[in-house]
């Protein structure tokens, strides 16, 4: 579990295949900050861009881990296969942790490309279009999450081809994230808010229907 306060950006800096097929994933090694990982242990969560990875090993001295992402996790992400890119990072919520952003599960639920980012006044305008589907669990102020960054949405616009939806970006969360490498065609990573999740399925489901009154 994350609340989508990044804690610190990293890099990939290498990457292995585990097999020879397209059904293997790989092993990427993330160079930290210094000190980053002073409190990570094996098998230990850490988002990368808003996935959930497991610490497969540690290399304190280089300010270095490794995870394994499967084939299924690198077809259904983004930011994720290329050595060189700088990554989002956020370790696991702790119970007497600060809840900063919102309820946040790693699991990326759809990428999303970038049609807008512009400086306005002193903060960011990002537009995304999102997948069609995804449409229904975007709403004005609600929350969703960016390459694993908790935003809030300030404008949402259902069109044919997906959802737009428009996030204004403060200083500090362009210079303290890698939303700020981000430009009209950059593929993102898309969380929808969990209790959106939960709402939507209850509805479709009835549960929230009215009960009759006794006749």
């Amino acid at each position: 579990m994350f609340t989508g306060i990044i804690t610190g950006v990293g890099r990939i800096a290498d990457s292995h295949a585990l097999g020879g097929s397209l059904q293997h994933g790989r092993r990427l090694t993330i160079e930290a900050p210094p000190g980053y990982l002073d409190d990570v242990a094996l098998g230990d969560s850490i988002a990368l861009n808003g996935a959930c990875m497991t610490v497969t090993s540690l290399d304190l001295p280089a300010h270095r881990f490794t995870i394994d992402i499967s084939a299924e996790s690198l077809a259904r992400t983004t930011g994720l296969g290329a050595v060189g890119p700088r990554v989002n990072l956020e370790k696991a919520l702790r119970a007497h942790d600060r809840l900063g952003g919102h309820i946040v599960s790693g699991h990326v639920d759809g990428i999303g490309t970038v049609t807008h980012f512009a400086p306005v006044g002193e903060s960011w305008e990002l537009r995304v279009r999102a997948p069609a589907e995804l449409g229904k669990y975007l709403a004005y102020k609600g929350s969703i999450t960016v390459n694993g960054v908790s935003l809030t949405v300030n404008r949402v616009d259902d069109q044919p081809e997906g959802c737009g939806f428009s996030i204004n970006l403060i200083p500090h969360t362009v210079q303290h994230t890698t939303l700020g490498d981000l430009a009209a065609g950059s593929t993102v990573n898309l969380e929808i808010d969990t209790v959106a999740r939960y709402v939507e399925r209850m509805l479709s489901a009835g549960v929230l229907a009215p009960t009759p009154e006794p006749t």
